[in-house]
């Protein structure tokens, strides 16, 4: 018997989001808990699925927030660490004119990136379905040395891999830091869900199926998910290439957690229907249903404490049936 659904291990942080302007004329910024694995986890909560989560934050009033808005969404902090010494990671979030986003990160050092090897709880991986990662947690030596023990474990005890590069170039010493990191996610992982930037940045091209083909090459991924921002997302399965459209909002404010949302969503259909034989009606199903959620979000500031309900995104999921 199975604890978690999903156990995710990564960063936990502050975002700050812009939120108006004060009498005074200054920016006045709203702190957000984020860090993409949490947010996923709170996807699946949502969605009525048990997880966990493998981190870091700062014994300081960041950490013991963050630490209380996790749990409350729902998922198990029983492996959330909190380092006496070093403060809990920041970021500061500039929301561009088109949506997008421009990230600093105060984090030299964050505690997100002091987890330690021996802090990691083998138990709690072992209790898990899927074990979901990102690169965030390999930009630096001993934070990366402890996620590689923990996707071993979580493959010794017969646990999906699932990765998402998230690639934050600030993040890198060099950018071939960075490459090298996400290869390594390439060659654990069952699922992958990448971006078209990310896609390009690892091979080179903008066809993204020319891309997806690249990666096969090299690493034997059964699913693939490519997330086309403005243009929807794909899809690659075996011999099948799905893709669906966006549900472009007018109200869009920012797109803070619409991968993450994305992320949560395909993985709770792989919960419920596995990963072994799955139909191109199926992966349009799945693909619709987190565009839907991805849709939604970007209609709210910040993501994990305000990820959209299932009955919400069924509701506009069925516009496009």
């Amino acid at each position: 018997m199975k604890t978690y659904d999903v156990v995710a291990l990564g960063e936990l942080l502050v975002d700050f989001t812009e939120s108006g302007v004060s009498p005074q004329g200054n920016p006045l910024l709203e702190a957000n808990p984020g860090g993409a694995p949490c947010n996923v986890l709170a996807m699946l909560n949502n969605l009525g699925k048990k997880t966990a989560f493998i981190g870091k934050v700062g014994q300081d009033s960041f950490g013991r927030m963050l630490g209380e808005a996790v749990k409350e969404s729902g998922t198990d902090v029983t492996n959330l660490v909190m380092d006496e010494k070093v403060p809990t990671t920041l970021a500061f979030v500039h929301t561009l004119s088109d949506g997008d986003r421009d990230f600093s990160f105060y984090r030299n050092p964050g505690a997100d990136m002091m987890l330690k090897k021996e802090e990691i709880m083998e138990e709690v991986i072992e209790g898990g379905k899927i074990f979901h990662f990102g690169t965030l947690s390999s930009t630096h030596p001993g934070v990366r040395e402890a996620t590689r023990y923990a996707v071993k474990a979580a493959k010794e005890h017969g646990l999906l891999i699932s990765f998402d590069p998230n690639l934050r170039e600030p993040l890198w010493d060099t950018l071939e830091d960075a490459r090298k990191e996400i290869a390594y996610g390439l060659s654990q992982c069952d699922i992958l869900k990448i971006s078209d930037n990310e896609l390009e940045f690892m091979t080179g091209t903008k066809d993204y199926t020319e891309g997806v083909a690249i990666l096969r090459e090299s690493y034997s991924i059964p699913l693939i998910f490519v997330t086309m921002g403005r243009d929807g997302s794909r899809v690659y399965y075996k011999d099948m290439v799905v893709e669906a459209k966006p549900f472009l909002q007018k109200n869009t404010v920012e797109t803070t957690g619409a991968g993450d949302t994305f992320e949560g969503c395909a993985l709770n259909y792989i919960l419920e229907h596995g990963l072994a034989e799955l139909s191109e009606a199926e992966l349009r199903e799945l693909l619709i249903f987190a565009n839907a959620a991805a849709s939604i979000i970007t209609t709210r500031k910040g993501a994990l404490k305000v990820m959209p309900k299932e009955e919400e995104i069924r509701k506009l999921a069925e516009e496009r049936s």
